[in-house]
Order: C-alpha cells, then structure tokens, then sequence
C-alpha cells in the first residue's frame, strides 16, 4: 500500500507527532510505504488528500480529529483513493461509530493498535452527505447546532483537554437567547415548516458523541437520518434534550424525523451551518 498520512499537530489534547514517527516505521514493516505530511492550516487536509488521489496513492491517513478527516473526506469523495484514520483528535466520533480504538493521554497504545487495524482491514463504500460544494460523514446541522460551533471553534489546545465540557457550557449560555428560525424543510419532497432550533442530518447513529439518536441510520443504505426540532426559546431546548436522553424523541410531535435522500432548508434569515464541528458558510 503507498499511503500519504496527513497529521494536523494542532489537533486533540496532545503532540503525538514523535507516535506518528513510530507509527509510520511499523506500516513500514508491514510493507506499506507511507509518506507523512503536517497540515499548517484550515484547508490543507483537503488539498493534500486531492493531491494523494491525482498521485495514484492507495490511501489517504488522516492523522487528528473529526475536523481533519471531514477535509480529508472532501479532497478524496469520488475518487479510488480509499480513507484510513488514526483518531488522535478531541471528540473521535467517527473513530468511535466505526469501532477503531482511539487515543488517550493515559493510553496512548490504542494509536498503535488503530494503526494495526489498517494492515488488517478492508476497503468499503460508504455513504457521505453534501451540502451545496461540501461533503460530510458524520451529520450536518442548521440552527443552533451550528451557532455553538460558531462561537466555540477554533479551540485552543488547553480547551481542547476539557473534553466535551467547553462544549456544554457553550451550549447552554447559546441556547438561552437562541429563539429559533422560520424554516421550510423539503424531505425528498415532503415540506415541513414551522420555527425550529435546530435541523439536524446525520449519516451515523450518534450526535455530538453522546446523543444516540438515530439507531437505525446506516452508513451504506444511501439514505441520510434528519431531525427538525421545532419549538421557541431555551424551554424547548431543554425539552428536546431530556427526549433525546430517554431515547423518546421519536415519539415527540415537535420533533419530525425522515430519512431521505435530498433535503432542501430554506430559512428566514442566514442562519450558520455546520458540518461535524466545522463551521462551513452561511444558507438562507
């Protein structure tokens, strides 16, 4: 295998570029020629995955978090280049839907057990949603969602050893204020509208790594799981939350949940979008 490893150093808690180094030797050993490449800003991860495809490299490693591999999706979508990833971000929440162990301070073998799973595993087809020019794994959200990651990201690095904490905090002082937007959702044709705080389209079955939300979502059915929590102001917040939480929010009549292939948001003023933590642009 001739694979490029993109490492973004400023992603998770911790500098593992000296793992890197060692997890490179052992693809080696196996085999593999790998060639290591440091992203130095937002972007880079998806040029140098474009550039590995258009060079006829077998696979591209993304090396940092669900940020880092959502551009390294971007560069490849499309192309024979397969994804591999070693999970060394905050959150890891692609890692964890696919099972691949994932990197701790106080474990960092699990980066050379995940670099083990790569020599061992096999190369699939999945699914992948767009939004206009830009594509994601995890989900996809318009509302609050997305206003939280305005406000929180880039994080530094000492926030980021928080964990989800910031995360939460953020939420809460945001959805205090947030009243919500008049929004028409067409669901492979099907118009929803009302005001909503949050739409939400995801292609696994969690959501901001705690959420299980969409249990019956696959990753390879060509279908996409979506969300359209309705309601005004931090009550409905909280009302939401305490549904997810009890594994109740499909039965929730403020809450109408689809699947489907093409969704279409029209909402009443620009209103932030984000994919998987990243804050991408502005729909109306």
């Amino acid at each position: 295998m001739k694979a490029r490893l993109i490492h973004n150093p400023t992603a998770g808690p911790r500098d593992v570029r000296g793992n890197l180094k060692r997890v490179s030797a052992f693809l080696e050993r196996q085999g593999w020629s790998v060639e290591l490449q440091l992203t130095q800003k937002s972007g880079d991860a998806m040029a140098m995955s474009r550039a590995a495809a258009q060079d006829g490299f077998d696979a591209v490693i993304a090396a940092g978090g669900d940020g880092t591999i959502n551009e390294a999706v971007n560069g490849l979508v499309g192309t024979e280049t397969a994804l591999g990833v070693l999970p060394v971000g905050t959150g890891n929440l692609w890692a964890k839907q696919l099972g691949i162990p994932t990197y701790t301070f106080t474990n960092p073998q699990r980066l050379y057990e995940a670099s083990a799973g790569l020599t061992e595993g096999t190369v699939r087809r999945i699914d992948v949603g767009r939004v206009n020019n830009r594509y994601f794994l995890c989900w996809a959200g318009i509302g609050l969602d997305a206003q939280v990651t305005t406000e929180m990201e880039p994080r530094q690095r000492h926030t980021k050893r928080l964990g989800a904490l910031p995360y939460v905090i953020a939420t809460i002082l945001v959805a205090r204020d947030f009243k919500g937007v008049r929004t028409r959702v067409s669901l492979d044709g099907s118009i929803v509208r009302g005001r909503t705080l949050l739409v939400l389209v995801n292609n696994i079955k969690q959501y901001a790594g705690m959420f299980n939300v969409a249990p019956e979502a696959r990753i390879d059915d060509g279908l996409l799981d979506v969300f359209v929590f309705k309601g005004l102001g931090f009550p409905y917040v909280v009302r939401h939350v305490t549904k997810i939480l009890s594994q109740r929010c499909l039965q929730d009549p403020r809450i109408v949940h689809r699947q489907a292939r093409r969704i279409e948001v029209w909402t009443e003023w620009a209103t932030p979008v984000s994919y998987t933590h990243l804050r991408a642009h502005e729909t109306v």
